[in-house]
């Protein structure tokens, strides 16, 4: 059968190799990758210019799709449309902001029927671990999550609570017994109470409101608990180039701690966003130049393992364009990926 559209490439990556390459596309799917002069076989051919680079589809494994519950803000639909204008081929959804949060068996497959014939690119699931789920942690793992999203501190969100240091430890085993991973929005509490509240307009006075210790404490709970309990860890979203020589040492140590950062961590400092612009406000927030630099150098050396968007959308309203305040504003919103329009149809 002759394939559905063949691309030929000059510069394509092939597992870990940039080679010329011509790429058979059936049904949607890589049928086959074969040399330049490769015959397409009748298929419609689209060559690539010299400085273009065919890439196989990224993997985005942070991404907030609302759906059910808070559509309005983000649905399968939308989400998926957007990824695979952005080149991502599977994302993998976390478990809050959606009703019910998928911290139980039912919940995910809400979730599953949900996203039932709107996706346009693979998606995949976290569970969540919050206070008073841990008996639905072993069915979730069961159903097929691909792990556990904790907060230690609050998620904003009231459906999705943060867990204490016991907490921490107990879903921490239960992760380890399952062999599955557990994810952790790492700010310590005790570090964002003693900081100034975020009112106004001002920028840098939201950004006092997320202090770097507030990271740095919370990657430090997580290690302590590490070495007592075992298991896999991994801190999302870090901000705080203070915290990567944290992460670095109890990786030298044999501990299982990973960590990611985003696209707005590398490429914004805190310099960029002006007053009242409350479309920037997210958690841990975008910090300073140093920051920024040392999360790319975290990257360099392995010890950041992966770049993931944390793409969390909300409506218009809820960020408080009209006021510009960032105390008043929800921290959901980030600007990662975009809606876009795509001919592609629902899986």
């Amino acid at each position: 059968m002759a394939a559905d559209v063949v691309v030929r490439a000059r510069r394509a990556v092939v597992g870990e190799q940039e080679v010329a390459a011509t790429v058979h596309v059936e049904g949607g799917r890589i049928a086959a990758v074969e040399a330049l002069d490769a015959d397409p076989g009748g298929a419609p051919v689209v060559d690539l210019a010299d400085d273009e680079v065919l890439l196989p589809a990224l993997v985005d494994t942070h991404v907030h799709v609302n759906e059910p519950g808070r559509t309005e803000w983000e649905g399968f639909a939308s989400a998926t449309r957007a990824a695979a204008a952005g080149g991502v081929g599977t994302v993998v959804d976390m478990p809050l902001n959606s009703l019910p949060p998928t911290v139980t068996a039912e919940a995910l497959a809400a979730k599953r029927a949900a996203a039932s014939g709107q996706c346009l690119v693979d998606v995949a699931f976290w569970g969540g671990a919050v206070p008073g789920n841990l008996a639905d942690l072993a069915p979730l793992h069961e159903a097929g999550v691909l792990g556990f999203k904790a907060f230690l501190v609050d998620s904003g969100v009231p459906e999705f609570g943060h867990l204490d240091d016991a907490g921490l430890r107990a879903a921490l085993a239960e992760v380890a017994r399952l062999g599955s991973l557990l994810l952790l929005h790492a700010e310590d509490p005790t570090a964002l109470e003693a900081a100034p509240p975020p009112s106004g307009r001002g920028y840098r006075r939201f950004l006092a409101s997320r202090p770097r210790e507030a990271e740095e404490r919370a990657v430090e709970r997580v290690v302590t608990a590490l070495r007592e309990v075992g298991g896999r860890a991994h801190v999302v979203h870090l901000s705080d180039a203070d915290a990567v020589p944290i992460v670095a040492a109890a990786q030298a140590e044999g501990l299982a701690l990973t960590a990611e950062t985003c696209p707005h961590y590398l490429a914004l400092t805190a310099g960029d966003v002006p007053d009242g612009a409350t479309e920037y406000k997210c958690c841990p927030p975008i910090r300073e130049r140093d920051d920024q630099d040392g999360l790319w150098a975290g990257l360099a050396a392995g010890t950041i393992g992966a770049v993931v968007s944390d793409h969390s959308p909300s409506t218009v309203d809820l960020k408080r364009l009209d006021s510009g305040d960032f105390g008043e504003a929800r921290r959901r919103g980030r600007p990662a990926l975009r809606a876009a329009r795509s001919g592609a149809r629902p899986r």
